[in-house]
């Protein structure tokens, strides 16, 4: 009776298992392999250009990660609120950037939650609160994106003019530092949808672009031995129509979320996924507490 008891929990067990991947796509990561967490952003970069041209490295990330092709923006689909919502795990009704124009002490909706120097929350405050001998670092390419958190919380902080630069200079940093986050923000997509629209061959080109700069990132590190403890986390702020973006049509909100990393399993993400979601996530695989304040949850534990 016994024997039977014990082969019946087994089989529960396995049963609840089997269902709860094949609901999600996602299975839980190793999180005690998970040293390093790189947050790759591309400006831009609309779900519905990365269908049309599907570049080979971010088609290997999803083979190998977790990955949705209708992940959605926050409105307004401009650049700050977006960005300020994928590192703050909520949207602008919460954190109370909706404009390019917003700073920390210019705005029309007061944050939810107030941390050091008055800004919102943010996954970076968070990592240097809860585990202070983290590094952390942001390469990006955007200037505005530096006006969305202290920069008492990055360690090393750049802001580069040209997108070939900032990746050079974030897998140097990488590399070098070994940070247990980093972001890198590439802004060319974005200026390629503007200059010659979102359709356009110019744009596709900038696509195959960032794809390959992430492939140079991925090959050294993997090369430094760091690829295999590294979640590499891609997704954008918005796509855009025509030449421009700000509207609520579906190039402009959906957006492509891929996370590839240890132990996280293959497959299309089944569930829906917001742009805030990220913080959510990148603090679930980090295994930060989030505020009261967020609104996202982690792909994760979906």
């Amino acid at each position: 009776m016994v024997i039977t008891n014990w082969w019946l929990c087994g089989i529960t067990l396995l049963a609840g298992l089997l269902l709860g991947l094949s609901a999600t796509g996602i299975a839980q990561p190793s999180r005690s392999r998970i040293e390093h967490v790189v947050l790759i952003g591309v400006d831009g970069m609309g779900a519905e250009g990365v269908s049309r041209v599907d570049p080979p490295t971010l088609r290997s990330l999803q083979e190998r990660g977790a990955w949705t092709r209708k992940a959605r923006a926050v409105i307004p689909t401009v650049s700050a609120p977006n960005w300020a919502s994928i590192i703050s795990g909520a949207g602008p009704a919460q954190h109370g950037i909706t404009s390019n124009e917003w700073r920390v002490d210019q705005f029309e909706i007061a944050p939810t939650c107030r941390e050091v120097g008055g800004y919102f929350p943010t996954i970076f405050r968070l990592l240097r609160a809860q585990r202070p001998a983290a590094r952390i670092a942001v390469i990006h390419e955007w200037k505005g994106l530096a006006h969305l958190f202290p920069a008492s919380d990055i360690d090393t902080l750049r802001q580069l003019p040209d997108h070939r630069e900032t990746m050079r200079q974030a897998i140097e940093v990488l590399v070098a530092e070994k940070p247990t986050l980093t972001m890198i923000h590439l802004d060319h997509v974005d200026h390629a949808g503007h200059s010659d629209g979102w359709h356009s061959q110019s744009y596709d080109a900038a696509i195959r672009e960032a794809d390959r700069l992430i492939g140079e990132l991925l090959d050294r590190l993997r090369r430094a031995g760091m690829l295999d403890r590294t979640a590499i986390l891609v997704t954008a702020d918005h796509g855009g129509k025509e030449k421009k973006h700000g509207g609520m049509s579906m190039g402009e909100i959906e957006i492509p979320w891929i996370l590839a990393g240890p132990g996280v399993a293959a497959g299309e993400i089944s569930h829906p996924v917001n742009t805030y979601d990220t913080a959510a996530t990148i603090a679930d695989l980090l295994g930060l507490r989030p505020p009261k304040c967020w609104i996202g949850r982690s792909v994760l534990s979906e």
